[in-house]
């Protein structure tokens, strides 16, 4: 089907036809007066996007919770979940919420005051960052945590609840991400690191075959699937069909910054005295290097979640160690000894933008004085270090138009930039959310704009005229 009338971005603007044929771009040409296939009228054609970290299914549930991250208080999220209550028909099933910050709170989060607002129902809020849960007697009952004193936990207790959350049936999760795929393509992103923590092979192989076909997808391994995944030959890169991909082995090796577990150099202040005042280390060297060194054996490339400036220098010592390149994942505070070390390595520095945006008055707090290296986008990029952009949803939104406009302005709203010396380009952060180009030869993944992204520096609410994934569209409003 020939695409007529395009702008290519990035030129000076000359129309084109583009042809797509068995999935590439076959020919490009100046624009013709043929009548065939679509005519764009001068819309401009880019690389499709892509959102190099995810959790699918989780982003697709969150769409159905009570939203509770407009909460300043705990008083003010429970006094939202019995609002929602009130209206909502009783059932047996856990009531649930998604997105409270509670680290700037001046009240704490306690199990009495999810009790006043849900009484006998199981209640359970997830936090923002996916690394604490909040829950109320019924639930901590239910989830096998009776008696605990706050109804508040962290990191692998939190994830096993969250896991037990997403337990619901394959045909009615499988729908709400169908949804929440075509509402990616529809904001022009062809592709996906999905990251959710679970086995993602027969899943995915589950939705595809089943006509979910909005995206590629590149799916995470963790450590506790490691052996299943070495038993199947599993290797990173390798092609399952047309759309599937296997992606790296995910290594988490510290917690996060608004859970003041993400593992720094420095005590957390008010910290000093508890259990982990510098947040917590989940995967000393002396484990992360096995599972390092076992999947890369196996050819799954190590991707190390690390937050803290210590975690990401554990981190890449251990890359140094095993000798090969992957991905660090967030490399949200960085050491200026270690900016250079990614370039090095061949260290992939896998990142949020958005949660610069989210987290500067947390980090602020909780790192004063060394947020100049806290999202140091230009600060990788001048020492040689490559990146690539994603979102983190549902941490973040699934919008690279976001993502790319958090990394170039470094703020939202009416608010000053945040330390703007680490902005990049557009033109940078578009490299860092796509994998082509549109050249002959390159795949047929497209999105087509009523502007020039290159010709912004805020592409905030992009219109997206189109999204073509292998030459077909997937999303089209023309």
């Amino acid at each position: 089907m020939l695409l007529r009338n395009l702008r290519i971005s990035g030129t000076d603007g000359a129309l084109v036809d583009i042809l797509p044929i068995n999935g590439t771009i076959a020919a490009i040409s100046p624009a013709s007066d043929k009548t065939t296939g679509v005519d764009f009228d001068g819309r401009w054609v880019s690389p499709g996007l892509w959102d190099n970290h995810v959790h699918f299914s989780q982003w697709a549930l969150v769409q159905q919770r009570l939203d509770v991250s407009t909460a300043a208080s705990a008083r003010e999220a429970a006094a939202m979940v019995a609002r929602a209550l009130d209206v909502a028909a009783p059932e047996p099933e856990p009531f649930i919420g998604y997105g409270f910050r509670d680290a700037l709170w001046n009240d704490a989060p306690t199990v009495e005051a999810l009790d006043a607002a849900g009484g006998a129902r199981p209640v359970v809020l997830v936090s923002g960052d996916l690394h604490t849960v909040w829950l109320n007697t019924a639930a901590l009952s239910l989830f096998g945590h009776a008696g605990h004193p706050t109804g508040v936990l962290v990191e692998e207790a939190a994830f096993a609840i969250t896991r037990r959350l997403g337990a619901v049936a394959d045909e009615v999760l499988d729908r709400w991400v169908e949804s929440a795929s075509k509402a990616a393509a529809a904001r022009g992103v062809v592709g996906i690191v999905d990251l959710e923590m679970t086995w993602n092979l027969d899943t995915w192989r589950r939705r595809i075959g089943a006509g979910n076909r909005s995206l590629r997808v590149e799916f995470g391994v963790y450590a506790q699937h490691l052996e299943r995944a070495i038993e199947l030959g599993l290797h990173s890169g390798q092609k399952i069909d047309d759309l599937l991909t296997v992606g790296p082995l995910k290594l988490i090796s510290d917690g996060s910054l608004n859970t003041r577990t993400a593992y720094c150099f420095d005590e957390y202040p008010g910290l000093a005295g508890a259990e982990y005042p510098q947040g917590m280390l989940t995967l000393p060297p002396e484990e992360l290097l096995p599972l390092m060194r076992r999947g890369a054996e196996a050819g799954l490339l190590p991707t190390v979640h690390a937050i803290g400036d210590h975690a990401n220098s554990l981190a890449l010592d251990a890359f140094a160690e095993i000798g090969m390149g992957g991905r660090i994942e967030h490399a949200q505070l960085l050491a200026d000894s270690d900016l250079a070390r990614f370039g090095e390595l061949c260290v992939v520095a896998s990142v949020q933008p958005d949660h610069a945006l989210d987290d500067r008055d947390v980090a602020d707090h909780y790192w004063t004085g060394r947020t100049g290296r806290a999202f140091a986008l230009r600060g990788l990029l001048d020492a040689g270090a490559t990146l690539a952009m994603g979102s983190d949803a549902p941490v973040s939104p699934l919008d690279p138009w976001n993502t790319v406009t958090a990394a170039v302005t470094r703020s939202r709203g009416e608010r000053e930039p945040w330390h703007p010396e680490q902005r990049i380009s557009v033109a940078e952060a578009l490299a860092a959310s796509t994998r082509t180009s549109v050249e002959v030869g390159q795949l047929a993944d497209l999105v087509i704009t009523e502007v020039d992204p290159l010709a912004l520096d805020d592409v905030r609410g992009m219109t997206v005229s189109a999204t073509l994934l292998g030459g077909g569209f997937t999303h089209r409003t023309i």
